[in-house]
């Protein structure tokens, strides 16, 4: 017979994958990178995000790669932990809590970053093939016309279709989950990333987005 839905061991790994999943999404390694090397409050900077892009307006690339790894690895990290201990339910749970730790984070008074170096993390754990395929998209756009926020754009979009593809192909089948619950986590990160880039596409449009690398 199935457990009430209300049994405590039901509930704690549900709570557990959100909670921990959603704590460390919320960790701003942007704004502490760029404190701690005594380079202010990196909101106060270029566009005011805490993400990598903004961190490399500050002229530190060490840092901005720093960024984009932490930011990307703790998306990444929840997801594996809660697989190891939990299940691949709780992980694909956790990983959505994580992106939008990072997105609304407690401490920031849930003003926080675009998500797209989570998003990516996130992916290369619950889909390391569809993951590598975002990456190389965000680099291909990022390097032809040199604008983060549309590689973050095309590459949120074509997530789910890659998590899809894959999924059909036996090659991969057995390697990573691919199911419906990863395309709609994938899914809901790029309408999210859509949503937190809307005045992104408004300059996009008007031709007035930043390029990478300027300051």
């Amino acid at each position: 017979m199935p457990e009430p839905l209300g049994d405590l061991s039901y509930t704690w790994p549900f709570l557990a994958a959100i909670v921990i999943g959603y704590l460390f999404g919320s960790i701003p390694f942007g704004l502490v990178l760029t404190k701690m090397a005594g380079l202010g409050d990196i909101r106060k900077i270029g566009s005011g995000n805490i993400g990598t892009t903004n961190v490399l307006r500050t002229g530190n690339k060490g840092l901005a790669l720093a960024t984009l790894l932490l930011d990307g690895g703790k998306g990444a990290v929840v997801v594996l932990i809660a697989n190891i201990y939990l299940t691949q339910d709780y992980a694909v749970l956790a990983g959505g809590a994580a992106f939008l730790g990072h997105l609304f984070p407690v401490w920031l008074k849930f003003k926080g970053g675009k998500g797209v170096a989570t998003f990516i993390g996130v992916m290369l754990a619950v889909s390391w093939p569809a993951g590598i395929a975002v990456a190389l998209t965000w680099l291909l756009v990022a390097f032809a016309m040199r604008y983060s926020s549309l590689a973050a754009l095309v590459s949120a979009a074509l997530a789910p279709v890659y998590i899809y593809a894959l999924s059909q192909t036996p090659l991969f089948g057995s390697v990573y989950y691919g199911d419906l619950q990863r395309i709609e986590l994938t899914a809901f990160m790029a309408i999210l990333i859509f949503i937190r880039h809307h005045e992104n596409i408004g300059r996009l449009v008007k031709g007035k987005e930043s390029k990478i690398g300027k300051k």
